[in-house]
């Protein structure tokens, strides 16, 4: 004989297993701040041990939203666009939405503007841009969206929101450091100019030089790789001018510090490296490389900050900047004269 299915228990199942009343329970679960911690507590734990769960498609149709949260992404094969992807996945999972990828394969007007329009049909709730290349404002800019939009790493406009990590800061941590050590030929390995970051770092580069009277001659630009970081470091191996090199990304400096490695060049003894990112496996290079830290949590967090100033009707289109953090390792010293 079949059993009879077990009841879905509801939220007022919840209300009197806890003893409170269902709005209370209501409250908990839309994590709404006006609840004391000894009765949040107390819900939770009748959630727990009832096995309840928010039954999102009602709740859609009270709150007319969707709770989705569309991310648009591109290369996000790339250590930074992939942290910053989980970051926002997190921090919106945490305010109790869900996220829906669209991953473009090649970043162009047309393939932006076809990843929104399937993101709407969607009905999402709002749109996050996790693509870092200097066309995407304007490709955004020719839709009328109609839901709150935040991208990652550029500026705000009149329309979309900018959440970044004052990427020039960060290039100019390093080469401050570089220059306190001593070193006043620092060349730069940049990422692709096409990149907003990497036009940032290299700017960033090039206003610590200047700021200190240095020349910044020496640049060269690779793809993000190990492999084009290691073909670059061959070639400054060869016809080494400088004494310390500030590389965009850590990939491209775990490239450069095996070329020099090869080429007989000791670092830090004989040329100083610092990388940007601090992807987990950068404390363990030979040497340990010192880093220029991004915050991707706080990151992601900071996006869905703006997403939810602007569900609340509140600005959701000015720029909020998330600091990077200078983390001094074994690879970089004093210049030895």
């Amino acid at each position: 004989m079949d059993s009879v299915p077990r009841r879905l228990p509801t939220l007022e199942d919840v209300a009197e297993r806890a003893g409170v009343s269902h709005q209370t329970v209501s409250r908990v679960v839309n994590n709404h701040p006006n609840v004391s911690p000894g009765t949040r507590e107390k819900v939770e734990a009748a959630i727990a041990e009832l096995g309840y769960r928010r039954n999102s498609a009602a709740r859609s149709l009270v709150t007319r939203r969707s709770q989705i949260i569309g991310v648009l992404g591109s290369e996000l094969s790339q250590y930074g666009p992939a942290n910053t992807l989980l970051g926002v996945e997190r921090a919106a999972r945490d305010a109790g939405y869900f996220v829906s990828v669209a991953a473009l394969r090649e970043v162009t007007r047309d393939a932006i503007l076809d990843a929104v329009r399937h993101f709407l049909d969607q009905s999402v709730d709002g749109i996050v841009v996790i693509v870092p290349h200097l066309e995407t404002l304007a490709a955004l800019a020719e839709l009328p969206i109609g839901v709150p939009v935040v991208a990652v790493g550029p500026d705000g406009n009149e329309s979309v929101g900018g959440v970044k990590v004052d990427q020039r800061r960060g290039a100019e941590l390093a080469v401050e450091h570089l220059i306190s050590q001593g070193h006043v030929r620092i060349g730069h390995v940049a990422g692709p100019q096409d990149w907003i970051d990497a036009v940032a770092r290299a700017e960033g580069w090039r206003a610590a030089l200047h700021s200190a009277g240095l020349a910044a001659d020496l640049i060269t630009e690779g793809d993000w790789s190990a492999g084009s970081g290691y073909e670059i470091g061959r070639r400054l191996a060869a016809g080494r001018r400088a004494t310390a090199l500030f590389v965009g990304n850590d990939q491209m400096a775990l490239g450069v510090l095996r070329a020099l490695n090869e080429a007989g060049i000791r670092v830090p003894q004989d040329l100083s490296v610092v990388g940007f990112d601090d992807q987990p496996e950068a404390g363990y290079f030979s040497p340990p490389l010192t880093v220029v830290r991004q915050d991707f949590e706080e990151l992601g967090r900071r996006c869905m900050e703006m997403m939810l100033t602007a569900f609340r009707g509140g600005d959701g289109r000015r720029t909020l900047v998330v600091e990077p953090e200078l983390i001094v390792r074994s690879s970089t010293a004093p210049h030895a004269p």
